[in-house]
């Protein structure tokens, strides 16, 4: 694991288990820290976390104890907490965190998972044995556990890109502890144990509006003020609202701490792309340096698939590696933290029909009539779907790619993948009855894929990424402000943000990326064929693979080529670039 940590590697025997740990400093805390740690000799802590709300937490396990805690680390964190409730700890911790405890008076492991799965966490259950660790590749080391794939993960990754099952891996021995859970192991047996679900509330209703703004404007303060223990940080930042808020609210907080705040933007763009305008404007307007990275297609590596780069799990654009590794790096020589802004988009998802609903059930219709009212007035119309939108709800029509033809038969049928398909395809019911597509959008296994591959096993370089916007006590609020006026193009964010952002970036509208330049590149050039594997012919008949003539269809069929160059290189040892 040197590759994760190098700033300190210690290991630890206690007869019945053994620790290890690398350790990479990423808050000013860690800065003495020293893993695995105890604080009475009878339990030890190993993890890789960051708590948040400390002065909080700190404050209530000082009542508890009635011992002075100053200045503590992480894990210590950790630890007391274990002292004072036990396997409880879990439901008075906030942030991001994977942890294991070995309490040897009791004889069993104790080991949890953060709220929204940022921190990975694996592990392997072979006999009499558990191995696990925050690093997939770690275990794949271990003697007992066989480098057998998992069927029914190869089928998610090729039908959709990724793996749908929180609890499993790519490897059939290998599982997942998932989100907001807990396993205790011991002589008795292995238990899991959900801790946390994703809150549903009722919407809350404030006598001013601009509350809505200032406990907004509040807990952002504290989601950025928890990951920025550290002077230097970069943002991945585009020219959308997102990311930009947060780095304003990252460099309003660092102006605090020193005259010359250590922020730094990076901006990927396409050619011709208006995004770099926009990050400019909001880097000069912020008064942070910007570093522009453009992806140039002459620079495209049309022999990508001749590499023998590997990664712990398959990724469905392999050829983005080699660039991305050289963002990453470059965010590295900066600093060893860097935020994203993803979260709005979901947690902000304008659903006026459940929320009419909802009002109507209540018999608040006084609250309706101002709604309605407030929304004509800020956006000129009511909430309704424009024409085009009508007739695709009328029709039933929905932009679909097929179910691939490809698919060996023997292995569609045993698995019922054509059953699987429709289902993740078709709509699904949600308990949250007046946010259901933004409450499913946020416990989606997609997040888990995105928190994996910015973990060092995948970026190759050292240092962590942090999700602002995903700090559950914010997104317990955004899934309980009002639809309207405050989902609406995401008003609540933009009017939290006057005055801190210019006005271009306030009355910017949502800018998906209709022009894949990159896509239409790779489609340009051609691909080979697909590298004979006897692994890949288990999942896929390369003959009935067709060129597709359109970029959906591309992009899946592209999957089987990653598969391929995935297994290809499963075996490689890891290697810098």
């Amino acid at each position: 694991m040197h590759y994760w940590g190098g700033d300190s590697r210690a290991t630890r025997n206690f007869g019945a288990a053994g620790f290890g740990h690398a350790l990479l400093r990423t808050t000013d805390e860690s800065e003495h820290e020293c893993q695995p740690l105890t604080l009475d000799g009878q339990v030890w802590v190993v993890a890789d976390a960051r708590i948040d709300g400390r002065d909080a937490l700190v404050q209530e396990l000082s009542a508890c104890t009635q011992v002075a805690i100053h200045h503590p680390q992480d894990v210590e964190l950790i630890a007391h907490a274990y002292s004072v409730w036990g396997e409880g700890c879990v439901k008075h911790l906030v942030g991001d965190f994977a942890f294991a405890i070995w309490d040897s008076s009791k004889k069993l492991v104790f080991c949890a998972r953060d709220h929204m799965g940022v921190k990975p966490f694996y592990y392997a259950h072979r006999g009499s044995s558990l191995v696990f660790s925050n690093s997939l590749e770690a275990i794949r080391l271990h003697p007992s556990v066989s480098t057998r794939l998992n069927d029914c993960a190869i089928a998610d990754f090729l039908l959709f890109g990724l793996n749908h099952d929180q609890a499993k891996t790519t490897f059939a021995d290998i599982d997942r502890l998932p989100p907001g859970h807990t396993l205790t192991y011991s002589v008795c047996g292995m238990s899991l144990n959900r801790y946390w679900t994703l809150p549903i509330d009722d919407p809350v209703f404030y006598r001013r509006d601009d509350d809505y703004v200032e406990q907004f404007q509040q807990l952002l303060h504290f989601a950025v003020k928890d990951r920025l223990r550290i002077p230097r940080v970069s943002i991945l930042m585009s020219g959308g609202l997102d990311s930009t808020a947060l780095a304003a609210t990252a460099g309003r907080l660092l102006k605090t701490r020193r005259d010359h705040p250590g922020l730094k933007a990076l901006t990927i763009t396409f050619q011709d792309d208006a995004e770099s305008s926009y990050a400019k404007l909001a880097a000069e307007h912020l008064g942070i340096p910007l570093e522009l990275r453009c992806w140039d297609p002459n620079q495209f590596n049309s022999e990508w698939y001749k590499t023998s780069f590997h990664t712990p799990e398959p990724v469905p654009y392999p050829t983005d590696l080699p660039g991305d590794w050289a963002n990453y790096r470059q965010l590295a020589l900066h600093s060893r933290v860097a935020f994203e802004g993803e979260g709005p988009d979901n947690a902000l998802r304008c659903e006026w029909r459940p929320y009419f609903s909802y009002l109507l059930r209540k018999g608040l219709f006084v609250r309706l009539a101002k709604d309605i009212y407030f929304q004509t007035a800020l956006h000129g119309r009511l909430p309704l779907p424009k024409i085009s939108g009508i007739r695709t709800q009328l029709s039933g029509q929905k932009e679909m790619v097929g179910f691939p033809t490809w698919l060996q038969p023997s292995f569609e049928r045993r698995h019922e993948l054509r059953s699987r398909w429709e289902q993740k395809n078709s709509v699904q019911s949600c308990l949250h009855n007046v946010r259901p597509l933004a409450y499913s959008s946020l416990i989606h296994p997609l997040w888990q894929s995105m928190f994996e591959r910015y973990q060092p096993e995948y970026t190759r370089s050292p240092f962590e990424v942090r999700h602002p916007f995903l700090d559950v006590r914010l997104l317990r609020f955004l899934l309980a402000v009002p639809v309207l006026p405050w989902c609406r193009h995401k008003y609540l964010l933009r009017r939290a943000m006057r005055g801190s952002l210019p006005e271009a970036i306030l009355a910017r509208p949502k800018s998906p990326l209709i022009n894949d330049q990159w896509a239409e590149h790779v489609r340009g050039l051609g691909l080979p064929a697909v590298p004979f594997t006897e692994a890949l012919e288990n999942y896929v008949d390369t003959h009935m693979l067709i060129q597709p003539s359109d970029p959906a269809s591309f992009w899946v069929d592209f999957r089987v080529r990653s598969l391929a160059y995935w297994l290809r290189n499963m075996n490689c040892r890891l290697t810098t670039p």
